[in-house]
């Protein structure tokens, strides 16, 4: 607000007083002229009108969807193909930095189901050749160029790709650096956004990850990478025994309805029955489990192995008199030996 005020004090004084009418189109034929005829002489006062009519019109265009589409539609078509052209390619660039990035991460610190996204990392030497084909393809096709420009250094990241990855020893400081080109490549990506904030919590950085993954719970598109950001946020919570918001980001798959849209998320109903046990809540983390089984029967050896990983539950149920009883009685097929053959793994 200051810059605006400062260049405010720079506008002679009697065209101030016809600025916010001359935007609006209010001054009498006049009173235009003669602020008309003071814009030609004046280089000040006419940037800044300029300015502050390319702000309205960009907010009537903002607040309008038919005019913005219109204005939309006065670019040329070569102008929106070639936009959309390099808004693919930089996707692509940086998908290819989130595969890789990803799979150094999960090789470094977690292979196991707990803290994927849901994707099987992708074979390492395999990517990074088809990537280095696909930087080359994009520079051969440009003559050598940008790329298709949008702010990416195209021969930077075929030196990563080629060769300067392999300087770095460690796999989870190369899955770091490869998700940190996936984002400033493309800083909407949201599954490489997701990756990197874990890395960021797994290295003790627990409020920059916390800090990015309200951002990308507030801000991603896509349903599922809302979900995966507010679990992971409801992790940190539990790490740091906040119980009650780490129930809150829990619930909120369920209660969106991610959980039934897609079943991949069915563990955070067991989630959900931790929190309520770690609050000493029994009997409503009895009936969270008693859900789970009931929604989710068909996946009962997962749900199995779910309890047994547990150490938070392990030792409420050890500390709290009856609770184990209970469970038993609440949820007999969790004691079956047999109850898990079938289901899913």
């Amino acid at each position: 607000m200051s810059g605006w005020t400062e260049d405010m004090a720079d506008l002679c004084s009697h065209f101030q007083l016809d600025l916010s009418c001359l935007v609006d189109g209010e001054l009498d034929e006049s009173a235009a002229g003669r602020a008309m005829l003071h814009l030609e002489s004046c280089e000040d006062c006419r940037r800044f009108f300029e300015d502050t009519r390319q702000c309205m019109r960009m907010h009537l265009d903002m607040a309008d969807p038919d005019r913005l589409m219109a204005r939309m539609a006065t670019l040329t078509g070569a102008d929106l193909v070639e936009q959309a052209r390099g808004i693919e390619l930089v996707h692509r660039l940086a998908t290819i930095f989130y595969q890789l990035g990803k799979a150094y991460v999960l090789s470094a610190l977690d292979p196991d189901y707990r803290t994927r996204v849901f994707e099987a990392a992708v074979p390492i030497e395999k990517t990074q050749t088809q990537g280095r084909g696909f930087v080359d393809g994009v520079l051969h096709g440009n003559g050598g160029g940008d790329g298709g420009g949008n702010g990416v250094d195209w021969q930077t990241a075929r030196s990563l790709l080629n060769g300067r990855l392999k300087k770095i020893d460690s796999p989870l400081e190369k899955g770091r650096k490869l998700l940190e080109e996936a984002v400033a490549a493309d800083p909407s990506h949201e599954e490489a956004r997701l990756y990197l904030a874990y890395v960021h919590a797994t290295e003790g950085r627990v409020l920059q990850a916390a800090d990015e993954y309200r951002a990308i719970f507030d801000t991603a598109m896509v349903d599922e990478n809302r979900g995966h950001a507010i679990v992971q946020l409801g992790r940190l919570y539990e790490a740091e025994r906040d119980y009650r918001r780490a129930l809150v980001c829990f619930r909120w798959v369920t209660l969106s309805g991610l959980a039934n849209r897609d079943p991949r998320f069915y563990y955070v109903r067991f989630n959900i029955g931790l929190e309520y046990a770690l609050l000493g809540d029994q009997t409503r983390a009895l009936d969270s489990f008693r859900r789970l089984l009931d929604h989710d029967s068909g996946r009962l050896g997962e749900i199995v192995t779910l309890f047994a990983r547990s150490k938070n539950l392990q030792q409420t149920i050890e500390s709290r008199p009856g609770f184990a009883d209970a469970l038993v009685a609440k949820c007999p097929e969790l004691f079956d030996p047999t109850a898990g053959e079938g289901s899913t793994q």
